[in-house]
């Protein structure tokens, strides 16, 4: 699996919902760092290590950042075949995913986790990392 882009860092992030059947609630994390995002709300995640596969990588890391096993479910298709622009380095791909082993904690990273409801407003109303907005909006067409 080469970086047929040769630029894009691939990220991955995980939109954990309370049921991959019938999601009605969003996990999110408020980020600690860095200071330009401090405060701002994010799907938990992080960066593919080499040789790993994107799925992987986002089930280690959200055992890293969380403490919790998951099952992946559908991706949130994004507009570039890695998924959401972040910034001019780096994409994002991002799984629906349901925690199958472990209480979410915030070990790394975060120093809050919230359930918020994916219907009505308290999604929306969060401050979101810009880039992660889109995301979301798409999140809540996608499980609608």
């Amino acid at each position: 699996m080469g970086n047929s882009a040769g630029t894009l860092t691939q990220v991955v992030g995980g939109a954990i919902v309370d049921s991959l059947d019938h999601p009605t609630r969003l996990l999110v994390a408020r980020r600690t760092a860095p200071p330009a995002f401090a405060g701002m709300w994010e799907f938990p995640g992080g960066k593919v290590e080499p040789g790993e596969s994107a799925e992987d990588g986002l089930r280690r890391e959200l055992r890293e950042e969380l403490g919790v096993t998951v099952v992946l479910g559908e991706e949130v298709p994004g507009p570039l075949a890695q998924g959401w622009p972040l910034n001019e380095r780096a994409a994002m791909r991002v799984w629906l995913a349901e925690v199958d082993d472990g209480s979410p904690a915030p070990l790394e990273d975060h120093d809050e986790l919230r359930w918020v409801d994916l219907e009505g407003e308290g999604v929306a109303e969060l401050r979101w990392i810009p880039a992660d907005f889109p995301i979301v909006d798409a999140l809540r067409r996608h499980v609608a």
